[in-house]
């Protein structure tokens, strides 16, 4: 009886751990760790087109640490790597539900199955915890990440990855060093990774997103950002107007890969995006259901970069 009495509550802590969502304080800030820039080399001068980018949604799992769509969009991206060179990846944020280190844990076993380079930003579920443990595990994806916020600069074309201060949000010393990288990089176009667009531009949670007022006058009157990327709603691509164009500037959503919250729960389909830039600086973005190689036409945007 005592042998049965402790294998269940053996049984009944794996389980408790396994699920938990215990969030710790973070000790640093972000702009605390400044800024790093990779610089992108250009392809053989034979191939189509400049750059080929796959972009992967949030992850963070619950009740669970478990990524079985994320663990098939990284399969996907691989066999895509063999037959069409992708040159690298990005991630906007919330991997790990409530900054877990389980969920850290179960996701660097996939992340480091990855083929291209993978680069990724903070999002509010890893501000649960600290950005240390965020830094500890993003340098196990990518060894050469330093910083939670990079520059990956291009003879023709940065993407500026920032991570929020707190939460999904920054405060103005934030916004205002990504409007100085963003005019540092011109006259060259820029795409800004965030983690969350600012509040509005996604009518089917329009009260939800970035509040800052430095961001929304400094960093969205740059000139030359040419488009915005983000996740954070968890939004069906099927039913959700997903990309568009406000002002200047292109917006781009990347879905979830392991819950769909946005219009509801009902039903999930993992994707992921790439985006294609041709040589005369039209950009393609295509949406790929994970496993399936032929892009969903309904899903398909483009714009002109502008070089």
């Amino acid at each position: 009886m005592k042998f049965r009495f402790f294998s269940f509550v053996l049984l009944f802590t794996v389980l408790v751990q396994s699920c938990q969502v215990l969030p710790s304080k973070s000790s640093k800030t972000v702009q605390s760790y400044g800024w790093q820039e990779h610089l992108i080399e250009n392809r053989k001068i034979t191939d189509n087109y400049l750059l080929r980018i796959a972009f992967i949604g949030d992850g963070e799992p619950k009740p669970c640490a478990e990524f079985p769509h994320t663990n098939a969009a990284v399969e996907h991206i691989n066999q895509l790597q063999k037959s069409d060179a992708i040159d690298f990846v990005i991630g906007i944020g919330d991997v790990a539900h409530k900054g877990t280190e389980i969920q850290y844990e179960e996701a660097t076993e996939v992340f480091q199955k990855l083929t291209p380079p993978f680069y990724t930003i903070m999002g509010n579920e890893e501000h649960g915890s600290s950005v240390e443990r965020y830094m500890e595990f993003a340098k196990q994806w990518n060894p050469k990440i330093t910083s939670p916020n990079t520059i990956l600069n291009h003879e023709k074309v940065a993407f500026v990855l920032a991570s929020p201060d707190f939460g999904r949000d920054f405060n103005n010393k934030g916004a205002s060093k990504i409007a100085k990288q963003i005019e540092r990089l011109a006259p060259k176009p820029v795409i800004l990774i965030v983690h969350s667009a600012q509040k509005g531009v996604y009518e089917e949670r329009a009260d939800k997103g970035i509040e800052n007022t430095i961001f929304q006058s400094d960093v969205l009157s740059q000139p030359n950002l040419v488009a915005v990327v983000s996740g954070d709603l968890h939004m069906d691509m099927d039913r959700t107007k997903h990309s568009k164009k406000i002002n200047n500037i292109h917006y781009l959503h990347i879905p979830a890969l392991e819950r769909t919250k946005i219009p509801d729960e009902t039903v999930h389909n993992p994707m992921i995006r790439i985006m294609t830039i041709n040589k005369n600086g039209k950009v393609e973005v295509e949406t790929f259901r994970t496993g399936n190689f032929k892009p969903e036409e309904k899903h398909q945007y483009s714009f002109e970069l502008g070089i």
